[in-house]
């Protein structure tokens, strides 16, 4: 029998994730507190767009208030994509609705797993990291991709246990997700759970203050080096913590701390990297704390930059870029100040 899945946070990757999973013919029921979205896509399904089409797809939807029904069929996987700051009540939530073998996935930002486990024990959880996805709620019931497929070129997904073994749990994660787009289990969660954190670190607080787009970010010089300036601190930070960090556009992660460093052959290569993966993007892509602040909701900086400055601050290792920027994505939040291009001067300063 094909197993429950649960969706809890049916956003932009939680329901673009979930969606194609049942339009592949899965299981899937979505779960989410935005009331009109689980509205809509009761009445009409849900209205998936982009770079993978054009799909409109019928699936099991549940308001929060509705997820006690689950108790008569208890789900086998949950899946958590909400927001980091929503990991606990999340998992809280879909606890008591597990079946006996069942776990829960987090397909989130940041590096959650120790909190879900906290709540439902190491061996109920796995991690999963969506790598370049680019998806966008951007109206109830309607989820936009606005980066190309990875495809057989680019991995987008990596499921690991937090042991680092292949099971055959995280395989069938895989499996799923491979509706979606390319899969694998990975031995090296923690690298790879801080290898998207600075990916993320990269761009997100980024676009949120100054309200460009992914695309222009990487085709400007003074954003690209930027950019690599976040890159080299956080790298730097996650190598004294220990991880394993993976390679990032194709480049070892030495090379972005020599190109940070100003070393000309590195920097040369990084950028050259960085303008190449433009041709996944498209005018339409921004990274979801720059989504968040045009929808006027709290972002997730604390755990994205806030997370790189506080760990390099344990660590001893200084991020300074990542501190400065994580108090200015929070005036902006505040609206003290208005997302601009020349907002980064507040950095170069």
């Amino acid at each position: 029998m094909k197993p429950r899945v649960a969706i809890v946070g049916a956003g932009a990757v939680g329901g673009y994730v979930g969606g194609h999973m049942a339009r592949a013919g899965e299981n899937v029921i979505l779960i989410d507190p935005w009331a009109e979205h689980i509205d809509y896509i009761k009445r009409h399904g849900l209205h998936l767009s982009g770079t993978q089409g054009e799909h409109t797809v019928q699936v099991q939807a549940l308001h929060l208030y509705e997820v006690q029904s689950l108790h008569k069929a208890p789900v086998d996987i949950a899946f958590i994509c909400t927001k980091s700051y929503d990991t606990a009540w999340a998992t809280t939530l879909i606890k008591d609705y597990l079946s006996p073998h069942g776990f829960v996935v987090s397909l989130q930002n940041s590096i959650n797993e120790e909190c879900i486990a906290g709540i439902v024990g190491w061996g109920r959880t796995l991690g999963c990291i969506a790598s370049t996805i680019g998806v966008e709620a951007y109206k109830p019931g309607h989820i936009m991709r606005t980066l190309q497929p990875g495809g057989a070129a680019y991995t987008v997904f990596r499921v690991g246990e937090v042991h680092g073994r292949i099971t055959a749990r995280a395989q069938e994660v895989a499996r799923l997700l491979s509706a979606v787009d390319s899969a694998k289990v990975t031995t090296n969660l923690w690298g790879e759970r801080w290898t998207k954190l600075v990916v993320n670190a990269m761009g997100n607080g980024l676009s949120a203050v100054t309200g460009m787009n992914s695309l222009s970010m990487y085709t400007t010089e003074a954003t690209r080096r930027l950019m690599i300036r976040l890159a080299g601190e956080a790298i730097r930070v996650g190598q004294a913590l220990g991880y394993e960090i993976e390679a990032i556009r194709g480049l070892p992660p030495e090379k972005w701390v020599a190109a940070a460093e100003g070393e000309p052959a590195a920097l040369e290569e990084v950028e050259g990297a960085m303008l190449a993966a433009t041709q996944r993007m498209t005018e339409a892509g921004r990274p979801s704390t720059a989504q968040d602040i045009l929808k006027g909701r709290r972002t997730e900086i604390d755990f994205i930059n806030g997370l790189v400055a506080a760990k390099g601050e344990e660590a001893g290792v200084p991020a300074p870029t990542h501190a400065a920027l994580t108090a200015l994505v929070k005036r902006v939040e505040r609206g003290e100040l208005a997302p601009s291009p020349g907002i980064i001067s507040y950095l170069n300063a």
